[in-house]
């Protein structure tokens, strides 16, 4: 049943992966999601001002000394448990550990609220769905590839390694 499954340790090890990070000697820092730069901390943090994995700093929340890679890990596993909640309390279909890994990591990229009303949910949920726009689930998956509505090559190479998980239980090539 898909409410028994956690993400792997190969989903947790893609998601770093392919979230990345920036890291002052040992130590995580604050960067900017879409530029990856390194933020200057005695201005006010920019829209995306993310540290470890992914994480989107939220009001109140300060790491003016970066963080361990423990800490960015925890934070990591804190956000990926809406993630993993979001897939639980959407997909009606029984999930393999692979498809249920993509599925999460898909989710954690393109925020749950997005994730939730996709084009990709529609397709698995019901076996006859028919999208105008997408033919299929791996094009309505692989659309999700624009940053400020343009082609993002990283995005592009994101969904691809989504892909070859959900399809072909291929975390690493």
């Amino acid at each position: 049943m898909i409410h028994n499954l956690r993400i792997s340790d190969n989903g947790i090890k893609k998601l770093k992966q392919l979230e990345g990070c920036v890291k002052i000697g040992d130590r995580h820092v604050v960067y900017d999601d879409k530029t990856g730069k390194i933020v200057n901390l005695n201005q006010p943090l920019p829209r995306g001002a993310t540290i470890g994995y992914g994480h989107l700093i939220t009001s109140g929340e300060s790491f003016t000394n970066g963080i361990s890679e423990t800490t960015a890990t925890e934070l990591l596993c804190a956000d990926i448990e809406v993630a993993e909640n979001a897939v639980r309390n959407t997909i009606t279909m029984q999930l393999t550990q692979n498809q249920y890994d993509a599925l999460v990591i898909f989710a954690y990229n393109i925020g749950t609220k997005n994730f939730v009303t996709s084009t990709v949910v529609r397709y698995l949920n019901n076996p006859n769905f028919h999208s105008p726009l997408y033919p299929n689930l791996e094009s309505a998956w692989k659309a999700w590839n624009k940053s400020g509505g343009q082609k993002n090559a990283g995005l592009v190479n994101r969904r691809d390694a989504e892909w070859n998980i959900f399809k072909n239980a291929k975390y690493f090539y």
